[in-house]
């Protein structure tokens, strides 16, 4: 994912900072995206080294793309790991990781008064659809009462937590009548599954996010589906640059709000 915000933010016109932090075995290693050289560091310094980036780089906006197993064992304290260090540091930051317990990762950012934009999908025009699932589940509750749902989601094998999209969709339609828990969710990591159950494209197994939410009526008379797939992150890579040049105008402007998401983003005409 960060070669692909790189790629997206050169492609944009900003300045990549040539630090990164990665796992602690990569620390030291030294990888060329768009032509710059990107030194890795592992989790040890880390707050020294923020420290001395900020020094040296002011206006530096962090985009964190954390992962389940990166350096803590406990995705939720790895997250909340990383939202306290910047916050400590006091530097703005994007994050677009799912998971994690997103009160204490609210409550954490909001007692530091730092910038951020926190957002599970930073897709724009996958968040423009989970904006309108929100409308009809806050207009019409109930409207799907007594149907059933299935849910299908498949993700690269390296993505071990179920989709935040999809939980924030399956909430949409708990609004909206139907009975639903998580646990129902099928979640295809298999690539051969992938490949001849979902059709994802072969060369896109390593990256893409394939979702389908199907709903039945009580006597199976209608249905309705619901699929959005998304193949390659250049999706993902351009919604957060975007959010970071929208967070540098309010950081800029001293705005009042300081704890945004991609809604916010959307809401600025940031299509």
């Amino acid at each position: 994912m960060g070669r692909a915000v790189i790629q997206a933010a050169v492609s944009a016109g900003l300045h990549p900072v040539p630090v990164s932090f990665s796992r602690a075995e990569e620390s030291g290693q030294t990888v060329e995206v768009c032509g710059k050289e990107i030194k890795l560091h592992g989790p040890s310094r880390r707050e020294s080294i923020l420290a001395s980036v900020v020094d040296e780089y002011p206006n530096l906006i962090v985009v964190d793309y954390t992962v389940p197993d990166a350096v803590n064992e406990n995705e939720d304290l790895r997250i909340q790991d990383n939202a306290e260090l910047y916050c400590k540091v006091g530097v703005p930051f994007v994050m677009g990781t799912t998971g994690g317990d997103r009160e204490r990762l609210y409550k954490t950012v909001k007692d530091s008064n730092v910038y951020a934009v926190i957002s599970p999908q930073m897709g724009k025009q996958v968040v423009a659809f989970l904006a309108a699932m929100e409308i009809m589940a806050e207009q019409f509750p109930g409207a799907f009462s007594g149907y059933s749902l299935q849910v299908m989601e498949s993700h690269q094998a390296s993505k071990l937590d179920i989709s935040g999209t999809a939980k924030a969709v399956i909430s949409c339609f708990q609004k909206l009548g139907v009975s639903f828990e998580l646990d129902q969710i099928q979640q295809i990591r298999d690539p051969k599954q992938q490949v001849e159950k979902v059709g994802v494209p072969e060369e896109y197994l390593n990256g893409h996010a394939f979702h389908m939410y199907h709903l039945t009526s009580p006597d199976q008379t209608v249905s309705f589906e619901f699929q959005h797939n998304v193949c390659g992150r250049s999706i993902y890579a351009e919604g957060t640059v975007d959010a970071t040049i929208f967070l540098a105008k309010k950081i800029q402007s001293r705005a009042e709000q300081r704890i945004y998401n991609m809604i916010d983003v959307l809401r600025e005409g940031n299509m």
